[in-house]
């Protein structure tokens, strides 16, 4: 396991920004650990329905967490508003950092993940696989006179 640590500044859509994070890095699977900072607006599609829901105004993140594919990414989301409510749901495009985003994201490298359609839900769900150990490359070491044919 890697462990990376970054910041998004404000302006910067959080999914989007997370969703490039696998091909940006040469990854193939991650997951979110820790996700704190605000947004403003947020965007959520909650649970049953949808389509997504904006919640104006100032947020803090209380929690972020999912997973990182090269297929995109999936993560769950709870604010608090000004007053303290608190409101949760699956990440959508729009959310924008407002002053900052802090995250930590763990890659797996001895894992694949992907998104398949299951038959059984309808929707794109993840597949995990064990990824095959890259193996290291030949190393051929010559020496003057090793080719019959005169190469040095």
């Amino acid at each position: 396991m890697k462990l990376e640590a970054l910041r998004l500044t404000p302006g910067t859509d959080l999914l989007l920004a997370l969703a490039g994070l696998p091909l940006q890095r040469g990854e193939r699977a991650g997951v979110v650990i820790s996700g704190i900072g605000s947004l403003a607006p947020v965007r959520l599609r909650f649970a049953g329905r949808d389509g997504a829901s904006t919640l104006p105004g100032d947020h803090e993140i209380l929690s972020l967490a999912g997973s990182l594919s090269i297929d995109g990414a999936h993560l769950h989301l709870s604010v608090a508003d000004a007053d303290g409510r608190v409101t949760g749901g699956h990440l959508m495009e729009g959310s924008l950092v407002r002053t900052t985003a802090e995250l930590l994201v763990a890659w797996l490298p001895d894992f694949t993940f992907c998104r398949v359609v299951d038959p059984q839900t309808g929707f794109r769900e993840l597949q995990i696989s064990r990824s095959e150990p890259e193996q290291p490359a030949a190393i051929i070491t010559t020496r003057p006179g090793d080719f019959s044919d005169g190469r040095r």
